[in-house]
């Protein structure tokens, strides 16, 4: 079954999982790239990444190429910047920070229509994508609460329990950070794998998806395996550094024969 934006509830209530591409890097030409490598899910980064609004739409277009979700992770929990990712296409939105119930309220009112929230209509994208798409738009759209601070994982419950959430997504660098710990998308330390497995635990009491940003292949198996529905493969930005580094390493190192070294 292929994961798409139409039947992602489904695809993951039969118990799919899913690779999620990152996208930082503001071009609609490497956007396309990861669209075609065959990522389960894709998520402009717009916090962290070197994105803007315009750049975003471009991103959206060019993903095109593929039927996945594509997600986007705003700057912040900001109705006006949720509400137009949303009309330019967006299929679903991470919200970074979110700390307590109220916040998580406020990003949901953003990203509903009425009578769940309270979403300004004018989907001027969005609706030439999906027909009938003011209807379905509460479904179609997934929201996810970023729990990624010693805050939010002791409000977590509370996070999960607003109606109108689609699922929550762990930063482990930040929720590492706030517990003290140095920052790192593979975490080792006991107390934040513990913390984890907390949030993971307590999104599955409250019937939510659950995903977690990954720093590498190994990572993103062990949290799918752990019982996440998708984990984030790094970013654009590093697999392209480091695909780079592997490649320049191979072209200074001793001579190889074309059949062991492959085509770049």
């Amino acid at each position: 079954m292929t994961l798409t934006a139409e039947d992602m509830g489904a695809y993951f209530r039969a118990g799919g999982k899913a690779v999620n591409g990152w996208c930082s890097i503001p071009s609609g030409v490497t956007a396309e790239l990861m669209a075609q490598t065959g990522f389960d899910m894709l998520t402009i980064d717009m916090q962290h990444g070197l994105i803007d609004y315009q750049v975003a739409v471009q991103m959206l277009q060019a993903m095109s190429a593929s039927p996945a979700p594509k997600i986007v992770r705003i700057p912040w929990n900001e109705p006006g910047i949720a509400m137009k990712m949303l009309d330019a296409g967006a299929t679903g939105l991470i919200c970074p920070m979110i700390n307590t119930a109220d916040e998580a309220r406020a990003l949901v009112e953003a990203t509903r229509y009425a009578p769940l929230g309270a979403r300004s209509y004018g989907p001027v994208r969005a609706a030439r994508l999906h027909s009938g798409y003011v209807g379905r738009s509460n479904d179609l759209v997934q929201v996810f609460a970023m729990i990624e601070t010693a805050e939010a994982l002791e409000n977590r419950a509370e996070i999960m329990a607003v109606q109108g959430l689609s699922g929550v997504y762990i930063g482990p660098s930040d929720l590492g950070l706030s517990m003290g710990y140095e920052p790192s998308l593979t975490p080792g330390e006991p107390a934040v794998l513990a913390a984890i497995a907390d949030i993971l635990d307590t999104a599955r009491q409250a019937g939510l998806l659950a995903g977690i940003h990954c720093g590498s292949a190994a990572r993103v198996r062990q949290v799918l395996e752990q019982g996440f529905d998708f984990g984030s493969l790094a970013t654009d930005i590093g697999l392209f550094a480091q695909a780079m580094g592997q490649a320049l390493q191979q072209a200074r190192g001793p001579a190889v024969t074309e059949s062991s070294s492959g085509n770049y």
